[in-house]
């Protein structure tokens, strides 16, 4: 049983001179070794023992992911202390302030980009004593420290007491507290996750079941580093294996680091990439609008390759299989002439994405296994350090969460916790060294979510015979009809947004009542270029009867295909649609950091329009309602 600090140290001692870090802070990347990143951590844990931090403090840690970002965490875990990290996408309202202060946090390390933040809501921080900056700035407040002046007194601490840190880490141990990571609050106030060493430990372990990752490779990481995803699939795991972690470039803002993202890509040239659908769904749609620019004849050869390639890959494990294989010179044609044109966009040397952090629609699964650079879909969640189960290149099935990891107990329970047999639905629940320590600071979430050392996740899905797990949404956020039949609606909210070309976003509600409604954000993007091309104004009523005839359209089309293509039953698909004035973003709350959609706050902050669409009114759906909520949607910039 490992501590991170050993995890560390193992992969110093057997790769010292392998790049650990690529970080680009000027024209181009500079690599740091595991040696050097080694002598980084050990001054900046002495700079954290020279401000009195001891083990079991709490340090908050938010910034960009950065060469520091890692150094910092090190740091605090090498003397024993918790890591508290805080995603950038925090405001500076009480969403921070409650976290900094159920934490307890007295040392907070801030980049330069988010110290403002600190500061606007410092006078409100409780245990606050001091804060750190990752950068030099020209002026400080008291007790504030600048890397450079940290860097001072952690040399100097580290000269006087040549001792005092490798004292500290005799006492960490695997079940020290490594981190508290917050949930993102998608119902009450965000929970405290309590992981230990070991649970990362393990989880990385366990990550690598059918997996390897040779210590040449090298992942370029888009997603925040303190997501639970990025921290363990990225950091940790590659660190593990020798391998190196790429920075994307800081820029003044989210915006422009995606911009550099793009940019980094080229010139790191990386082997593997962790994904969100989020971020999935923005490469397909480059992807597509770059094709689209080439001309008709490009973008009916790449429809063809696609057609092609999703019969010839069929569910992944049998791609290429039976009689298929002697198709496979048309399969080596199309890669030729465009997918691996399209790979050169990743940087040419791209093999795979691992994608988590919520359900991936398989249909984006297909698309990306097509071009040749599968996105191999996990499941987890941060109470489990979060890996759960994956797909890998050697073991997947499309559509599927993949295999279940080693040394990991999982059943599949009902709504009162009997064990259900392979094939049935219920709640996903798992036991291993993995699993959280509890809820800081609550017992009762606790008490909730672990029994008798089983973690019960909320989500719902079932396991087929070969082990493979497919999660189907959640088990608590299930709607549920008049008649009590309980339902998981993210599989035909994930239908619709994908068939209809209209619809950006959409949720189903239904508690206890007659049917099943619907709430649609429209897309703009894609209905003004339609106004545009057909020359028609938003003020035009005949223009948004026609968009919205399409759209009524596309869903008859599914609920006429429900048995055939989309497996659902006619009863959970809406009866009356409303279509909203805004879109759910993480400014208005609607989404969380992770861009999930926040169920509750959606149903609250929409509750006028739940209400319209039990009334004799909303059975209509070219309506006056929907053409002037349409009409002002798109009038909104």
């Amino acid at each position: 049983m490992k501590s991170l600090i050993d995890f560390f140290e193992d992969s110093v001692k057997n790769y010292p001179d392998n790049a650990l870090i690529w970080e680009k802070e000027t024209d181009s990347f500079q690599s740091y070794t595991y040696s050097q990143i080694k002598d980084e951590v050990h001054v900046f844990a002495n700079g954290l023992l020279s401000l009195n931090i001891t083990n079991s403090d709490r340090v908050a840690l938010l910034s960009e992911g950065r060469r520091l970002w890692l150094v910092s965490e090190l740091a605090i875990l090498h003397i024993g202390a918790i890591n508290v990290p805080l995603s950038t996408k925090l405001e500076a309202d009480n969403d921070l302030i409650f976290r900094l202060n159920h934490s307890e946090a007295e040392t907070i390390i801030v980049s330069k980009n988010q110290l403002d933040k600190v500061r606007t809501v410092k006078s409100q921080l409780t245990h606050l004593k001091q804060i750190i900056i990752l950068d030099s700035i020209e002026s400080t407040l008291d007790n504030e420290y600048t890397i450079d002046k940290f860097d001072s007194l952690a040399k100097e601490h580290q000269a006087q007491n040549p001792d005092k840190l490798a004292n500290a880490i005799k006492h960490v141990t695997p079940q020290t507290h490594a981190n508290i990571c917050y949930t993102s609050g998608t119902t009450a106030d965000p929970k405290g996750i309590i992981l230990s060493h070991r649970n990362y430990t393990a989880n990385v372990e366990q990550a690598f079941s059918y997996i390897n990752i040779p210590q040449n490779y090298k992942t370029l990481v888009v997603l925040p580093w303190d997501h639970a995803f990025a921290h363990t699939a990225s950091l940790y795991s590659f660190m593990h294996k020798g391998a190196s972690i790429a920075c994307v470039q800081i820029g003044r803002n989210q915006h422009e680091t995606l911009k550099n993202f793009v940019t980094n890509m080229q010139e790191i040239k990386p082997e593997i990439l962790m994904s969100v659908p989020a971020l999935a769904k923005n490469f397909k749609k480059n992807i597509e609008k770059a094709i689209e620019a080439k001309g008709e004849t490009a973008n009916k050869l790449f429809k063809s390759g696609l057609s092609f390639a999703y019969w010839y890959n069929g569910d992944g494990q049998n791609a290429g299989k039976g009689l298929k294989k002697f198709t496979y010179p048309i399969y080596a044609l199309y890669k030729t002439i465009i997918f691996n044109k399209i790979k050169e966009r990743f940087g040419g040397h791209l093999q795979y994405f691992i994608g988590g952090g919520a359900l991936l629609d398989i249909e984006l699964q297909r698309f990306f296994y097509a071009i040749g650079i599968p996105m191999y879909q996990g499941y987890g969640l941060s109470e489990a350090s979060p890996i759960i189960s994956a797909n890998t290149p050697k073991f997947h099935k499309l559509g599927s969460s993949g295999k279940v990891v080693n040394d990991l107990e999982i059943k599949i329970c009902d709504s009162d916790g009997n064990q259900l047999p392979i094939g049935e639905k219920g709640e996903i629940v798992i036991k291993g060294e993995n699993v959280m320590q509890g809820y800081w600071r609550n017992e009762d979430a606790t008490k909730e979510t672990i029994k008798d050392e089983w973690l019960y996740t909320g989500d719902l899905g079932y396991l087929d015979n070969n082990n493979y797990l497919y999660v189907l949404g959640r088990f608590k956020s299930l709607l549920i009809g008049a008649d009590g039949e309980k339902y998981s609606p993210e599989g035909i909210e994930e239908a619709v947004i994908d068939h209809c070309t209209y619809i950006d976003q959409f949720i189903l509600h239904n508690n206890q009542n007659p049917f099943t409604s619907g709430l649609i954000v429209a897309n703009k993007e894609k209905i003004k270029q339609q106004l545009k091309s057909s020359k028609q104004s938003i003020d035009n009523d005949e223009a948004l009867i026609e968009v919205l005839e399409q759209i009524q359209s596309e869903l008859d089309h599914i609920k006429s295909e429900s048995k055939e293509t989309f497996n659902f039953p006619a009863r959970w698909l809406p009866s009356t649609l409303v279509v909203l004035k805004e879109s759910f973003t993480e400014q208005n709350k609607l989404l969380n950091s992770t861009m999930k959609v926040v169920r509750p706050k959606v149903e609250e902050h929409f509750s006028n329009e739940i209400d319209y669409l039990y009334t004799p009114g909303a059975k209509n759906f070219i309506s006056e309602t929907n053409i002037n909520n349409l009409r002002i949607y798109l009038e909104n910039e």
